[in-house]
């Protein structure tokens, strides 16, 4: 695994999906609100982060590799900060197109006294413009014309940046310049990914992909979900998060199921975004699909162990790979 890891300090991901901020206000509280049933928090401290597709940018970063993200970012409301913090992390602004007509998507979250008490989104859902399509995918094949690209993860948040037309010009895009294409889909473009190398669920979207509440988390009965999901959607191969239950992960030679490593899970926001980042470097990188999968299952751990969303860093996954 050490060689593999190493390996990811080569490779160049694109990251094509929603992004956004995720902002955060730190506080304490001690009493409760005259006003409402609600906590009052005393406010420390305001953060602000790159979210959604863009944070899947900075484990790639953080695991040693370069992200270029690709997406459609709003002008109203919050797009200046979104642009500072771009520079911040130096990420490249080349595959971002800016629309006028949009509103950059924002999550605040409230955390207080070591707990994440509440959320309040700022977003807009509706599907860019034909005119936006066209020029996501003109700055796609400029970049992979232009550079070596090891792969492209497709990062769907439905916000409205990857659409279902979007999707499959992509994947045939990709798999006509030989591009390795992994997906962290959402239930709206469930079903649009035929073509792609590995798609990534977690269980809950399985079950709404699917439309079948009965799913459990074994072998026996992802296989059989796989199998349908498979027969509408053809892909080569398949990992799914299962929570506390570990990764399943199949291709078409086997599937098994790496359980979860012994962690003090503290807050899982963030943990797919790091899932598909690892699984999609190590897959570039060489490896095997069941050990893209069990190095994706140690670092998805091991961000659940901080508060907030946190990229995972190359040094910790390598001494955390050898424990």
């Amino acid at each position: 695994m050490q060689e593999i890891i190493k390996a990811f300090s080569s490779k160049r991901i694109l990251i094509m999906g929603d992004v956004m901020i995720d902002a955060y206000i730190w506080g304490s509280h001690t009493r409760m609100s005259p006003e409402a049933p609600v906590p009052v928090v005393d406010v420390i401290q305001r953060d602000s982060r790159l979210g959604g597709a863009a944070n899947v940018a900075l484990n790639i970063k953080g695991a040693g590799a370069e992200p270029i993200i690709l997406s459609v970012v709003g002008e109203k409301g919050r797009s200046d900060e979104f642009r500072s913090l771009m520079r911040a992390e130096n990420m490249s602004e080349e595959g971002i197109v800016w629309s006028s007509n949009r509103k950059c998507t924002v999550k605040t979250r409230v955390i207080s006294n070591e707990k994440h008490m509440m959320r309040v989104d700022e977003e807009q859902k509706d599907d860019i413009s034909a005119k936006e399509e066209q020029a996501l995918l003109d700055r796609l094949h400029e970049i992979m014309t232009s550079k070596k690209v090891d792969a492209l993860i497709l990062q769907d948040y439905n916000k409205g940046v990857l659409t279902e037309k979007l999707i499959k010009k992509t994947i045939l895009l990709c798999q006509e310049h030989g591009l390795i294409v992994t997906v962290d889909p959402k239930k709206k473009n469930f079903n649009a990914f035929s073509g792609c190398t590995l798609f990534k669920p977690n269980l809950k979207e399985l079950k709404e992909g699917l439309g079948k509440a009965d799913i459990d988390p074994s072998k026996k009965s992802l296989d059989e979900a796989v199998d349908e999901l498979k027969k509408t959607m053809p892909h080569e191969m398949t990992m799914i998060t299962l929570s506390e239950h570990g990764v399943y992960h199949r291709n078409e030679k086997e599937s098994d199921i790496w359980p979860i490593h012994s962690r003090q899970i503290i807050d899982v926001s963030g943990a797919g975004d790091t899932v598909i980042a690892v699984a999609t470097l190590a897959l570039a990188s060489g490896a095997e699909l069941s050990e893209a999968a069990w190095l994706a299952n140690l670092a998805g751990g091991m961000v659940c162990e901080k508060v907030g969303v946190q990229p995972i860093r190359q040094e910790a996954l390598l001494n955390e790979s050898l424990s």
